[in-house]
């Protein structure tokens, strides 16, 4: 049997691929514990300096797979309990990993697919691909950190609508509205995710985890208190080995090498 999750490490970019594209790569309990699985690989092994997330076929992700939760009949409550609290394992350490996640939206995203599309640091979707929350067509309600996520990307209205309506966004919409980072042809999003993962792993990842860290805390944050932690926190960047090389480069004029400090 394949793999529900396919893992690959190469110099320093975690590639993480749904695999279940017979189903739209739909979520279930194996999927789910797979993808906690790698979050830990990811978040220990601090030779990972980017993870990128994407999908296998046509779709990225169709969401909770509908035909589990159809079987589990009586015991439906238990399943998604199991389901929804094990995905969240994995998206809670993908987001406080020490390294930068990059979502590659290859196809359409639904349910708690929209969730793990739009939870990357860096979003981009191929021009085909669309949006769709889905849960309330189905009687449920969101999970994969859906209702936390959408009202600081896209603002409380348009959260509500994307969430109450099920209402399909586009690529270009989506785009316009913040809900990805950057629409890409279909054809260049391999090569663009690449330079992008690229691009990252080669960056400052301690600078580029602690900003994360900085931005997830904002919205909780009064003003002062922000401003109190963006003062600890860059006294702290101030000690650390990449910023002696990006200072470095910067008084030579070169590009500053940050890979193996």
């Amino acid at each position: 049997m394949a793999k529900s999750v396919i893992f690959d490490v190469q110099d320093g970019v975690a590639t993480i691929t749904l695999n279940r594209p017979d189903v739209g790569n739909a979520i279930n309990l194996d999927m789910a514990r797979a993808l906690v699985d790698v979050a830990i690989r990811c978040e220990t092994d601090r030779s990972i300096r980017c993870v990128v997330l994407t999908g296998a076929g046509r779709l990225f992700c169709a969401g909770g797979d509908v035909s589990s939760f159809a079987d589990a009949g009586d015991g439906a409550s238990a399943l998604l309990s199991e389901l929804a609290g094990t995905l969240h394992m994995a998206v809670a350490r993908f987001s406080r990993m020490a390294c930068p996640l990059l979502t590659l939206v290859n196809g359409p995203a639904a349910g708690a697919g929209l969730s793990l599309a739009i939870a990357g640091d860096v979003v981009l979707s191929a021009r085909s691909a669309h949006f769709t929350a889905a849960y309330s067509a189905i009687g449920l309600t969101p999970d994969g950190g859906m209702s936390w996520l959408l009202p600081r990307l896209v603002g409380l209205r348009k959260a509500q609508e994307i969430i109450l309506t099920n209402r399909r966004i586009k690529g270009e919409e989506a785009e316009a509205i913040g809900l990805i980072t950057r629409l890409v042809d279909d054809a260049a999003l391999t090569a663009e995710g690449q330079a992008a993962a690229n691009q990252l792993a080669a960056s400052a990842v301690g600078a580029v985890s602690a900003a994360r860290r900085l931005l997830q805390r904002s919205f909780q944050n009064g003003l002062e208190g922000q401003l109190e932690d963006e003062a600890a926190s860059i006294a702290s960047a101030g000690a650390r080995p990449e910023y002696q090389e990006g200072l470095a480069a910067f008084l030579a004029k070169r590009p500053a090498n940050f890979l193996g400090l």
